[in-house]
């Protein structure tokens, strides 16, 4: 076994990347703090055809050269807007059809490995700031919410790597699991 070279890897043009399906998956990023997180987002939602991603309340956006730092070039493809009022926002997204899922623990969330998305559902994934999470009003509007099981002393991960494991699930369950052979 050999690790392969950057040149070796299979690649596609930002246009390209710009015509292909993108997964039924809205990321709304509720105050998030920190640039290299707001680029991370940037980089996993490129990795997996997220839709477009929600920039909301005191969120940074491109161009920015902490979120460049991060992102890659991916904040050049992947779609994305801000709201500075976040809670309207979501309810913008609720009224067009997208189930609404805050990544957050509640008195009754579900485990990330329990849901399974649907097929013939559009989702926006709710991940809050870096300190406080989702805020209430927003897990109020809600259609339910998702925890990543953990059994260590902390009780949470870096949002960016929140965001990771459960796109990943998202991409894994509609996309990867649903290709025609």
């Amino acid at each position: 076994m050999r690790k392969l070279r950057s040149v070796e890897l299979p690649r596609i043009s930002k246009e390209e990347y710009l015509h292909l399906d993108k997964l039924p998956v809205v990321v709304v990023l509720d105050n998030i703090r920190s640039l290299l997180n707001v680029g991370s987002f940037f980089r996993t939602s490129d990795s997996f055809r997220i839709e477009r991603i929600v920039l909301g309340g005191f969120t940074g956006s491109p161009p920015h050269p902490e979120i460049h730092k991060s992102a890659l070039g991916a904040e050049e493809v992947v779609p994305w807007e801000h709201q500075e009022d976040i809670l309207k926002a979501v309810i913008q997204l609720k009224e067009s059809g997208y189930t609404l899922i805050s990544i957050e623990h509640t008195s009754n969330s579900l485990l990330l490995n329990q849901f399974v998305p649907k097929l013939d559902e559009k989702y926006a994934l709710i991940f809050g700031n870096e300190v406080r999470g989702v805020q209430q009003s927003i897990i109020d509007a809600s259609h339910c919410a998702i925890e990543i099981p953990m059994s260590g002393t902390k009780h949470s991960l870096n949002v960016s790597t929140c965001g990771g494991i459960v796109l990943w699930h998202f991409y894994q369950q509609l996309l990867l699991e649903n290709k025609p052979e």
